[in-house]
């Protein structure tokens, strides 16, 4: 997606000074701010209000397809997400390398119209059904490429290292094989994955994800982490009480305790979930400087908990938000969802609000640098230097008219949502406009042809 060098005129934006009005953002070819200047007279593409569009920091895209088919109660008496996952392994037994791409390509045209100018890919389906490698390794990490290319979603790629069933290294079961590598396969595999990346621009970034410490030996994550050297590493961790218990049994420490005294856990790393802390561990992981990767809609679709948000970032924690299963794909819920639940939890109102932020700015400003973090991107601002990775907000809606700052903000996530998102930009390629992705109509098609033949005899 070539392109020329752009200018962005907004009434407003938040940038990296705070709320400037008249802000002209100047964006170079390759899609880097070359620069922004407040009080500057109209130029170029004209926006209400221009804010930083974050990363979506934690997606397994191909669960989008599987969205609204799980909300039937099984045969056990108490539904779970150990329920839940069972039907998943179900489901991507029918999954092939086309069906993959077009749901990836649908997942990021979702983002992208949600307001989420990255897609973290935390890529585990690598294999055939009955767990062969494809003759290509990175088969399906491709296909994930190819789904960006088309899209134009900025992409940081996450091969996930997963080679057990559980923390007794029992073998993976059928509904698990299409994930496992040992780690001398890992490695090519990360390697092949590199690879198909290079055929994006060069916003695009390679990590590498450990699945969990069910799933990896956990003497083994320090080595998994080093093959992608200056890349983020992500973790599951801490999401389920099950999982808990697991860890707990067998290496004599909770999940969280584990990772701390480990000393694993600094800026590169990003942890899944975290629902299951106790206020320690949550302190404890604050001050690692490791980003908590929260997933609200999908944590409350499982059941996961809640996440210890005004413990967490009380303490300098860093956060970001993903939207995992996909059931559900939106920015602003996601951020509003988060803050809900910590006034259920705790009976109060603007719980993560403090005195100089209200609770849609620090919530905001909180994701957009802890997504750039997760994504190993720098963007998160806008500010000279960094990808152009942009938000325009129609303010003419009803649930935005006449606002400003902080309180334009806030109204956005908690009233008016998705229909306000105008515009959106990813290293500078402006992919949404008018609220809908450039190729939304094909990218559409291809979706809906890979889910009718997906859903036929479930």
């Amino acid at each position: 997606m070539a392109k020329d060098r752009a200018k962005i005129w907004a009434k407003t934006a938040l940038t990296e000074d705070g709320w400037q009005k008249d802000v002209l953002v100047d964006i170079t070819a390759d899609g880097r701010i070359a620069g922004v200047t407040p009080d500057s007279p109209p130029g170029g593409h004209r926006a209400d209000c221009l804010l930083p569009a974050p990363a979506n920091c934690h997606s397994h895209a191909f669960q989008r397809a599987m969205a609204g088919l799980t909300e039937r109660r099984g045969p056990d008496p108490r539904d779970s997400f150990w329920t839940w996952r069972r039907l998943m392994f179900r489901f991507l037994d029918r999954l092939d390398p086309d069906q993959v791409e077009a749901i990836a390509a649908f997942v990021q045209m979702e983002m992208l119209e949600a307001g989420f100018g990255t897609n973290v890919e935390f890529h585990y389906l690598h294999h055939q059904p009955d767990g062969r490698p494809y003759a290509n390794l990175a088969e399906m990490a491709g296909r994930v490429v190819s789904a960006a290319n088309d899209t134009g979603i900025g992409l940081t790629l996450l091969p996930v290292h997963y080679e057990f069933g559980g923390c007794d290294r029992r073998p993976l079961s059928a509904g698990q094989v299409r994930f496992g590598n040992s780690e001398a396969q890992f490695a090519r595999l990360v390697d092949a994955s590199r690879r198909a990346l290079s055929s994006l621009g060069p916003d695009a970034r390679l990590g590498v994800a450990p699945h969990s410490l069910r799933a990896v030996a956990p003497q083994s994550l320090g080595a998994t982490a080093a093959l992608v050297p200056e890349g983020p590493v992500h973790m599951h961790l801490a999401e389920q009480p099950a999982e808990v218990d697991e860890v707990l049994a067998a290496y004599g420490r909770r999940p969280t305790e584990y990772m701390l005294d480990s000393g694993l856990p600094d800026g590169r790393w990003c942890l899944i979930h975290a629902t299951q802390m106790t206020p320690a561990e949550t302190t404890g992981l604050a001050a690692t400087g490791a980003v908590a990767g929260l997933c609200p809609i999908t944590e409350s679709s499982l059941g996961d908990g809640i996440f210890d948000g005004v413990r967490f970032l009380g303490h300098g924690g860093r956060i970001a938000v993903g939207s995992d299963s996909n059931i559900r794909i939106s920015l602003a819920e996601e951020l509003r969802t988060l803050e809900y639940s910590q006034r259920l939890r705790d009976g109060t109102r603007a719980a993560l609000a403090t005195p100089d932020r209200s609770t849609g700015r620090r919530l905001y400003e909180a994701v957009c640098a802890g997504g750039a973090a997760s994504a190993g991107r720098e963007g998160g601002r806008i500010a000279p230097g960094l990808w152009a990775d942009l938000l325009a907000l129609d303010t003419s809606l009803p649930d935005l008219d006449g606002l400003a700052g902080d309180t334009l903000l806030d109204s956005f996530i908690f009233a008016a949502g998705q229909d306000a998102i105008a515009d959106v930009w990813s290293a500078g390629r402006h992919l949404v406009r008018g609220g809908r992705h450039i190729a939304r109509d094909a990218i559409a098609a291809r979706y809906r042809d890979a889910i009718h033949r997906l859903r036929s005899g479930l």
